[in-house]
């Protein structure tokens, strides 16, 4: 009887055990903001999950501190970039042509018109989205980005804005952000859940 006390004592403690590793692979140990909001320079330079390099009046030079779990996959033939730490969907390389803001919106709807990986959900990233793709140094002599992603798209437009000023984008090529009104490549976003 003992004998089967122990197993089922070690086959219920197991199970306890794995449960927390098995969840911890399911949920993402990070969660962005994924609303757009005005945005103070200010509030940027005092982001979570970033090292700040060095401040300026556009914003800041520096990387996100978040440790990916970057997985590279094909759904309907259309290439993306699920990163599992934060549960964001991304597009691997976006527009092949940069534009200004106001034109993100239609490239947007046209990506979701056609259903690209079977979503219709794709929109632009939060500032605090596109931090995080941010790396600390030049990945192979690139851009500061993981190699996962297309390297072409050297600055990106988030959602976010700063008041009538411009609009928030974050530089991969030269590992920093700023607000501005000028072109900029779109690296659509969709969340998982």
């Amino acid at each position: 009887m003992r004998k089967y006390l122990l197993i089922y004592i070690l086959v219920i403690s197991f199970a306890f055990l794995s449960a927390p590793v098995i969840l911890a692979e399911e949920e993402p140990a990070i969660t962005l903001r994924s609303s757009y909001s005005d945005l103070s320079l200010l509030s940027v330079q005092s982001m979570h999950n970033i090292s700040i390099r060095k401040k300026d009046e556009w914003g800041f030079y520096g990387h996100s501190t978040i440790i990916h779990r970057y997985e590279k996959r094909s759904i309907n033939g259309d290439g993306v970039v699920i990163d599992h730490a934060t549960g964001l969907m991304w597009h691997p390389s976006g527009s092949s042509d940069y534009m200004r803001w106001n034109n993100t919106n239609n490239w947007i709807r046209s990506l979701n018109y056609k259903g690209y990986a079977g979503y219709k959900d794709w929109r632009l990233p939060t500032l605090d989205e596109a931090v995080s793709l941010l790396e600390s140094s030049r990945k192979n002599g690139g851009p500061y980005i993981d190699p996962v992603f297309d390297g072409e798209q050297w600055g990106i437009w988030t959602g976010d804005i700063h008041g009538s000023r411009g609009v928030w984008s974050v530089y991969f090529s030269l590992g920093n952000v700023r607000w501005n009104v000028k072109n900029r490549y779109v690296r659509p976003v969709r969340s998982l859940k």
